[in-house]
């Protein structure tokens, strides 16, 4: 047995009885990631145990409303664990075969054997991804979405595989997937090695559009002006920012920012083209209807309307007075964008780096009152309406002391 092997499956031995060893396998990829010689976050399980065995393993059964029943327990040493119940041992075969691909339908049992009945083990090295059956993006469409974030690490498909997703439309099929399934394959793409990848594909396979309208339309759009923008069309020039962002952080959120930086671009009257004037402002309206539409995080929401508002002052910074600056520092501290935003803002002025002097702003428009020497009573004296002024104005003499 294969070391590595053997102290997975070691520490799976220690979670179950022995009698129950027998009718457990891991699965999936997490024997993929195993044989790859690659660690992964979780781990994928295949049992076929009462509900009563696994509650005694510490099990507990979550029902999604757009995925299958799944046992779940979380092991420090181990991480996420979920188990996907078979009815018998002897249904483990038909499990696999209707899984995605077949580098995730292996699975390794108790004693270290593999089994590998759709032989996805000559798709590993060549790191080929082939469905499972003919009919796996039909009987799950989501798999396509999925099949292209394995494509921005490196993974890709076979002819045959793309063959099955062009040779049909999938709008209405896709339409019935909660689009949270999607952004999830999406947030995980954008943390892959290549990330723009998965947006490029989809435009190549038509797939998507109503998730992702945006994507579709930015190929119509100028970027902006030639002189400013000789890469032409809005899509080009959101993939380069986007690969200059992934070149320096590996923070998805901050990759999201640098794709729809521009978003607004896409609210301007084509009479207007090639440029774009108030796509900041229209760029925070909708980076609300955008998140929202895809069910991200709030947090998803707020950095992106303040990236698409504020990347273009930080473009000006030199012009700025020092009241703005500071105020610009507050709202990107107020945001949690005070990493993120300068980052964006550079890879969209290419061969750009951070504004000189926006660690002194940031560090400024985080001091308090009485970092700032400002005394309480000092405070108390003022009318309420003119305490935050007052503040203000020190946060700008603080500021100008430090340049």
């Amino acid at each position: 047995m294969n070391p590595h092997h053997e102290q997975l499956i070691g520490l799976l031995k220690d979670i179950f009885p022995k009698r129950l060893h027998d009718r457990i396998f891991l699965v999936g990829g997490s024997v993929r990631d195993l044989l790859i010689g690659r660690s992964g976050a979780d781990l994928d399980l295949a049992a076929a145990l009462t509900p009563a065995e696994y509650g005694d393993c510490g099990f507990h059964l979550v029902s999604g409303r757009s995925t299958s029943p799944i046992w779940f327990r979380h092991i420090p040493e181990l991480g996420t664990v979920e188990v996907t119940p078979l009815r018998s041992v002897s249904e483990l075969p038909e499990n696999l075969s209707h899984r995605d691909f077949t580098i995730n339908a292996i699975a390794l049992d108790m004693d270290g054997h593999l089994l590998d009945p759709l032989d996805g083990q000559r798709d590993l090295q060549p790191r080929l991804l082939r469905p499972c059956t003919p009919d796996s993006f039909s009987d799950d469409p989501l798999r396509i979405f999925r099949a292209l974030r394995f494509e921005a690490n490196g993974w890709h498909l076979t002819s045959d595989a793309e063959t099955l997703i062009r040779e049909r439309a999938w709008d209405e099929l896709l339409l019935r997937t909660p689009v949270e399934r999607f952004s999830r394959e999406m947030l995980k793409a954008l943390a892959a090695c290549q990330p723009d990848i998965f947006f490029r594909r989809m435009l190549a396979f038509n797939v998507g559009t109503n998730f992702l309208t945006e994507i579709f339309r930015m190929p119509d759009i100028p970027a902006g002006p030639p002189i400013h923008h000789p890469e032409g069309d809005l899509l080009t020039h959101s993939f380069q920012v986007l690969q200059r962002v992934v070149e320096r952080s590996d923070d998805p959120l901050a990759r999201f920012c640098a794709l729809f930086h521009d978003l607004g671009k896409l609210s301007t009257d084509p009479s207007r083209y090639p440029k774009h004037h108030g796509h900041d402002q229209a760029g925070f309206e909708q980076a609300r209807f955008l998140c929202d539409r895809l069910r991200l995080p709030a947090s998803y929401r707020t950095a992106l309307s303040w990236t698409s508002r504020l990347h273009g002052t930080l473009n000006l910074w030199h012009e700025l007075r020092d009241g703005t600056k500071i105020k610009t520092a507050e709202q990107a501290l107020k945001s949690r964008l005070a990493e993120i935003l300068p980052l964006v803002a550079a890879a969209d002025k290419q061969g750009a780096c951070e504004p000189p002097g926006w660690r002194d702003a940031i560090a400024t428009a985080a001091l308090s009152p009485r970092e700032l020497g400002i005394e309480t009573a000092t405070l108390e004296n003022l009318p309420l309406k003119k305490r935050s002024g007052f503040i203000f104005q020190k946060k700008i003499e603080q500021f100008r002391s430090r340049a």
